[in-house]
């Protein structure tokens, strides 16, 4: 089953490792402006997935297309230039540097970072100022606003997944691939990480693909979800009718 106005889709994905098919002939639409949940236990081929579409893996078999463009064997750093940004199970920040400085290195095409054009102070200084103006906008939306002068190290680990999604934002995204968001956060942080994505989605039309193992707390925010298995798609649709798919309940159960 095809979805009408995929932002992504995969056609026939394939990424080997030897003789083990991580991702076994794939195909998958995610559908534009919504939440999509990818669901799976481990080994199921989902990160291996996201690795492909992001760059880091290039597929061995099929396409990958991206807002109607085929973005297939594609770097990660031109695949972030389209609007199509990963973040990581991990945030890595830089600590000692503030949060609102954190954000700023996101920003893309600065003409001040050219060795050239860093000469010319009034080029660049109206892009400085807008660059700031965007990171506190998004500061302001993701509730980090009053901690924008502290050091990324001070804050806690539910903001850390919020300043990694900031980031992301500041590459002008319009697709996010997130790992695990609320993972290693208590439950109310999580459900408050999981409402940031719903208001971003509402309010800058943003679409997001997202991996996660806490299905009670992520389904309840999810439009769409696809469940894998031994690399391939067992079942998709909305969230209650994949979590009582009889596959996916023997898939989790054994």
């Amino acid at each position: 089953m095809r979805i009408l106005e995929a932002m992504l889709e995969t056609f026939g994905l394939t990424k080997r490792f030897g003789a083990l098919r991580a991702v076994d002939s794939v195909d998958m639409a995610f559908p534009k402006k919504k939440i999509t949940l990818l669901i799976g236990p481990n080994g199921s081929g989902k990160t291996t997935l996201i690795n492909c579409v992001s760059g880091l893996y290039r597929p061995d078999e099929g396409r990958i297309r991206y807002n109607g463009e085929d973005i297939t064997g594609k770097t990660p750093h031109e695949i972030v230039k389209k609007g199509l940004v990963r973040t990581f199970q991990i945030p890595m920040p830089l600590h000692k540097l503030t949060v609102l400085e954190n954000l700023l290195i996101g920003y893309q095409n600065n003409p001040g970072e050219s060795v050239v054009w860093s000469l010319l102070r009034g080029r660049w200084l109206e892009k400085e100022k807008e660059a700031v103006d965007k990171a506190c906008s998004l500061l302001s939306l993701l509730e980090l606003d009053k901690m924008w002068n502290r050091p990324a190290q001070e804050l806690s680990g539910g903001q850390l997944k919020l300043l990694e999604l900031g980031k992301a934002l500041m590459t002008d995204a319009q697709t996010v691939l997130t790992d695990e968001p609320a993972g290693s956060i208590n439950p109310v942080l999580a459900h408050d990480s999981f409402k940031h994505m719903v208001d971003l989605k509402n309010r800058l039309g943003l679409t997001f693909v997202m991996i996660e193992h806490r299905l009670d707390i992520a389904t309840k925010y999810a439009d769409y979800v696809y469940a894998m298995a031994a690399g391939r798609v067992i079942s998709q649709g909305k969230p209650d009718e994949v979590l009582n798919d009889p596959k996916v309940i023997e898939c989790y159960l054994g």
